[in-house]
């Protein structure tokens, strides 16, 4: 594959599969720079202004109005804006949620693997069901796990980033609160948040640059902290100071709040966004498919994440020469995780599909040269 790029990006940028943090739209990398010294109306930059002041309680308004409108997030429901990542919140949910109660997990990938982990250290969780035998290539099935009203939440992840696999519909808690991960896939589909009593992602592949994770939870479960639990890690104590408690990741809501009227401007729905991102995905797994076993898809097909594609060579001596090439196509970020090995391209919100295009160009190209 000759083409680069330069030929198809604007400003010789390269076709950006990164797994996380990862690729931004560039009209909002545009905006940022055009902002960077001067935030309109503040006459200085985002960076430097205090959390407390006007301009910063406007963007973070405004982001959290944009979040429930694109989500149809309803009165039941917080919105929280955090530090920690992901992996915080593996720790402080059950220091929140359980006092002390069951929980039950569906572990399907080596994220909810970890989210597991941490829970035991603070509550009796559960495995209710795991993938861990078969290599995390796919999800549970109705039927195959039961989950207790009684218990404290049912915890999953909604699309695992290193496996690529990805709930295609809403796992049943059996009455139980249902708390969802989706830090990979967050904004790119619709979502019943009625449905959830917390779902959080970290920011840094659909939403924005990291060091943001952001929380929708139901109010009632603010009540669930247990009163010797340190004010900081509290839900309840970011909910009533407004994501103010202390300073929040100011320039990581700026810049989410940017991506968000994106998403707004350039789709509209999230319905949209979920079309858009299926047609972008499809391109890369035709190629897979159409290889005649030349390329070996990890995830089961009706689990297949269009955020997280994951694939092997069945000629493993070939895939260092399937990344050196891809490298030098300006296709980056390409090598799968240590823990599956093959390939890997993330085809969040931000890339375009041109992207997609110029990859599954190069996967056909490779195949017709080495197959």
């Amino acid at each position: 594959m000759t083409a680069t790029a330069s030929n198809t990006l604007p400003h010789g940028r390269i076709h950006n599969f990164s797994a996380g943090p990862s690729a931004l739209p560039l009209p909002v990398l545009e905006q940022i720079k055009e902002e960077m010294l001067h935030l309109p109306g503040a006459r200085a930059s985002v960076l430097e202004i205090s959390h407390r002041s006007k301009d910063f309680e406007r963007i973070l308004g405004e982001a959290e109005a944009d979040l429930r409108k694109l989500l149809g997030i309803g009165a039941s429901h917080q919105v929280l804006f955090l530090q920690g990542g992901a992996s915080q919140m593996f720790a402080t949910i059950p220091m929140n949620l359980a006092s002390g109660a069951k929980t039950g997990y569906l572990v399907t990938g080596a994220w909810g693997k970890k989210a597991l982990k941490e829970a035991k250290a603070v509550c009796a969780a559960t495995a209710l069901w795991s993938g861990e035998a078969d290599g995390f290539r796919g999800v549970p099935a109705s039927g195959e796990f039961a989950s207790d009203g009684d218990w404290a939440y049912l915890h999953y992840t909604s699309n695992e980033t290193i496996q690529g696999v990805q709930f295609q519909s809403v796992p049943e808690s059996g009455g139980a609160p249902l708390v969802c991960d989706m830090s990979s896939d967050f904004l790119s589909r619709p979502v019943p948040v009625e449905r959830y009593g917390l779902i959080y992602a970290g920011a840094q592949k659909n939403l924005g640059p990291a060091g943001l994770t952001v929380a929708v939870i139901r109010e009632e479960l603010l009540k669930r902290a247990p009163a010797s639990l340190p004010e900081i890690f509290k839900f309840s104590t970011h909910a009533e100071n407004g994501s103010l408690y202390n300073t929040p990741p100011t320039f990581s809501i700026y810049a989410a709040g940017l991506v968000l009227k994106w998403l707004l401007e350039t789709h509209g729905s999230l319905e949209a966004v979920a079309d858009y991102n299926l047609a972008k995905a499809a391109l890369v797994y035709d190629a897979i498919d159409a290889s005649g076993g030349f390329y070996k898809p990890h995830a089961n097909a009706d689990c297949r994440s269009p955020m997280n594609v994951t694939w092997t060579l069945a000629d493993a001596s070939l895939e260092g020469e399937f990344l050196k090439g891809a490298e030098a196509a300006d296709l980056s970020g390409l090598k799968g995780h240590r823990s599956v090995g093959g390939m890997r391209a993330s085809l969040y919100n931000a890339v375009p599909r041109e992207s997609a295009e110029a990859l599954a160009s190069f996967m056909n190209d490779f195949r017709k040269r080495k197959g």
